[in-house]
């Protein structure tokens, strides 16, 4: 039951999060981007596996690493995030496939939160609030810079300093999303709970709100379901998001 409850809040916490995160993400157009990071985990996740260690600390260094040689092409090109961040996760992918361990490929793509300690889910926790905090701060400018770069700088935001920042969330909350949904579901944690929201919301404020219950009702029904069934949580939670997804779609009709 411990166990159980450790799992239950590191999942809500990063659920919660990821789908705040997510709105932002999706006015920007880039909802589908931290499936490509999350893959990019996959090298340090292989790591994580071979020697013992946490996979999110594994996670690291492989997605900050990622997500700043995509802030600095960005600058340098004229290449879309998008199309960045495709190149860099498949250098990513196919330099973990050359030593991720077979027998455990399971745990690097669809995730294991079971397993999650007391300490682990502490720092988990203090990460996605200090995510949760900068993101808070940083939101409405960011979705200033969505609308317009130029109308952001005449406002005098940074917008170079501004997205670094919001790269930089999406890299933790990538990081910590593998523990409960792997590499390989990553985009569906952050996706589909802001997809909800929009089709719910309506105005600005609901749509983040509604993103963050979103995300940490599923997670928490997902690992509820976990615990009953016996199944991967990771796969639960987002078919639980999915759910919602479709429910808000009668929602929005009516």
């Amino acid at each position: 039951m411990e166990q159980f409850l450790l799992s239950l809040t590191a999942g809500i916490f990063i659920g919660g999060v990821a789908g705040y995160l997510g709105t932002l993400m999706l006015s920007k157009k880039m909802a589908l981007v931290a499936g490509p990071l999350g893959h990019l985990t996959l090298p340090g996740i292989a790591l994580a596996l071979l020697y013992g260690f946490d996979v999110s600390l594994g996670a690291f260094p492989f997605v900050i690493l990622g997500i700043i040689f995509i802030w600095l092409f960005e600058m340098r090109t004229k290449l879309s995030m998008e199309a960045l961040t495709a190149v860099v996760f498949a250098s990513g992918v196919a330099i973990a496939f050359l030593f991720l361990p077979i027998g455990q490929a399971e745990t690097a793509l669809v995730g294991d939160i079971s397993k999650i300690g007391f300490l682990d889910t502490l720092i988990t926790c203090i990460l996605c609030l200090f995510i949760f905090l900068l993101i808070e701060r940083i939101y409405l400018k960011i979705t200033l810079i969505n609308i317009s770069e130029d109308l952001a700088k005449s406002e005098k935001i940074n917008v170079k300093k501004y997205n670094l920042f919001y790269l930089f969330s999406i890299a933790i909350i990538v990081a910590l999303g593998v523990k409960i949904v792997g590499g390989l579901l990553t985009a569906a944690l952050v996706a589909i709970p802001a997809a909800t929201s929009r089709n719910l919301s309506k105005n600005l404020f609901q749509f983040s709100l509604f993103g963050l219950l979103l995300g940490a009702i599923s997670s928490f029904l997902g690992i509820l379901l976990f615990k009953i069934t016996g199944f991967p949580a990771g796969p639960l939670i987002i078919i639980v998001s999915t759910l919602f997804f479709l429910i808000s779609l009668i929602f929005k009709k009516i």
